[in-house]
């Protein structure tokens, strides 16, 4: 029972009843999966529901429903970058391009500089290499 409210009510876990419904109602069909297991779809039928008969596009998350998690060649699909999904047409990746990662801010993996609060231990030496300015004078 639990888990049916979490469906109705709650997006941030995974789709929602409506978000199936919606689905199935445009007549998606699946195109492909990424390595984080977020599911893409594209509308259905003979003409898209867009001008010029464009087709819609959505991303179903595997787990946490986050912006960031969808990783470069998807993001052009879903945008419209670029016609063909990945699964079809391949991205080139460069040699000097790093993998993805999605934004990790709150979590234990967050970028903290020296100095911060978060990090524990000794808070950073005040640097003394500038004045306070003052109203009075």
């Amino acid at each position: 029972m639990i888990n049916l409210l979490k469906r109705i009510f709650t997006w941030w876990h995974q789709s929602t009843i409506g978000t199936g419904l919606t689905l199935w109602q445009k007549k998606a069909r699946l195109v492909g999966e990424d390595h984080q297991g977020n599911r893409y779809y594209e509308e259905g039928g003979a003409k898209g529901t867009f001008p010029e008969g464009g087709r819609r596009r959505w991303v179903v998350y595997h787990g946490v429903a986050e912006g960031s998690r969808i990783p470069p060649e998807w993001h052009g699909w879903l945008h419209h970058t670029w016609d063909e999904p990945p699964t079809v047409s391949p991205v080139p990746v460069k040699k000097f391009e790093k993998p993805h990662l999605p934004n990790l801010s709150g979590t234990p993996l967050a970028y903290r500089p020296h100095g911060s609060i978060s990090v524990a231990g000794e808070p950073a030496p005040e640097k003394k290499d500038y004045e306070a300015w003052s109203p009075e004078g």
